[in-house]
């Protein structure tokens, strides 16, 4: 991109949050500055990827220190505010995990929650970096072909769903500076769109060839050999492998299995939960019937119908080919765990 994009950024006072529900036709941010705010940017999408609402959750403890210097707010109060922004998503580990990191420097003041939010924020870029290259060069030498590679992605895990440069995407892009990639299949994902509106999006700011396919698709592309490789994200890993993503992906992994195709997982180690025995463990969280019983606020399906809209899936273990962090790959299917590797 001509510009790294900042979906999350600290502007002194506030923090600045790339709104995503109105990409792609426009382009704002939301300023926020209080900790309801933050949990309904949160909650909304407005933030959202596992790596951006963790950077989020970060300077939400500063948020919620500066609020309570406002307020008048006992320490118990602040406290309390950002258990409610750490509870705000229960899926996504990284919200919790770098929450709880930087409540370790809740006691040395303000200056110090900042630094260490920033360094979070630091941290995941440059993990983001080194997956790309990890993962692009575990592709090169598993897919056997003398041509650029055709992949297909699900949901988003780019700039927008990072601290910048992307997981899954980041690996996507990765291949595309080497001058590796042919195409790229991006699936729609319900229930927001968030591989038609921002995955394309950001394949667009980039210029790298694509195609938005319905979920439904996803299958039969890869299936017709269409697909050499699926990259996707994650919110939370278990130690088995088990990988809770956005839903959808586990349709996407039980056909790449069924064709002989790797199917990558690209995360950072903060979305490894290592007390996370296996995926049956995974809280997957559950969003309004709304967004599947109607569409842009008009009721689509019979008034007595009820909707099911979990937001995430899991994908087992065994599907997995391979999960590229920012120390490399293990190859989970073949018996490299991340809970014998990434203690």
């Amino acid at each position: 991109m001509p510009q790294e994009l900042r979906a999350v950024d600290w502007t002194g006072n506030s923090l600045a949050l790339i709104d995503q529900t109105v990409l792609p036709h426009r382009t704002e941010t939301r300023r926020i500055r209080d900790v309801d705010d933050l949990v309904d940017a949160i909650q909304r999408l407005v933030v959202r990827g596992a790596p951006a609402i963790g950077a989020a959750g970060a300077y939400g403890v500063a948020l919620a220190m500066l609020q309570g210097r406002r307020e008048g707010w006992s320490r118990e109060e602040i406290l309390a505010a950002v258990a409610r922004i750490r509870a705000a998503r229960p899926t996504a580990v990284n919200l919790m995990v770098c929450v709880d990191r930087v409540l370790t420097r809740f006691d040395d003041g303000l200056d110090a929650v900042l630094a260490e939010a920033a360094e979070v924020q630091r941290e995941d870029v440059a993990a983001n970096r080194a997956m790309g290259a990890f993962g692009a060069d575990w592709l090169l030498k598993r897919v056997d072909v003398d041509r650029p590679l055709r992949v297909l992605t699900h949901c988003n895990t780019g700039a927008l769903a990072t601290a910048g440069w992307g997981t899954a995407l980041g690996v996507i892009r990765e291949l595309h500076a080497r001058g590796r990639l042919e195409v790229v299949y991006a699936d729609e994902t319900r229930p927001l769109l968030q591989g038609s509106r921002l995955t394309a999006w950001e394949l667009v700011q980039e210029g790298i060839p694509h195609f938005v396919q319905a979920d439904g698709a996803a299958a039969g592309t890869i299936l017709r050999g269409e697909v050499d490789a699926a990259i996707v994200g994650a919110d939370r890993i278990a130690a088995n492998g088990d990988t809770a993503n956005k839903v959808g992906t586990v349709g996407v992994a039980l056909a790449c299995a069924d064709a002989g195709v790797p199917f990558l997982v690209a995360a950072p180690t903060t979305t490894v939960d290592l007390s996370t025995a296996t995926g049956a463990d995974i809280h997957i969280e559950l969003r309004g019937e709304s967004e599947v019983l109607e569409w842009a606020g008009v009721r689509t399906a019979p008034a007595e119908s009820r909707g099911h809209n979990p937001a995430f899936d899991v994908t087992p273990g065994r599907l997995v080919t391979g999960l590229v962090t920012e120390r490399g790959v293990l190859e989970v299917s073949a018996g490299e765990l991340p809970g014998d590797r990434l203690r």
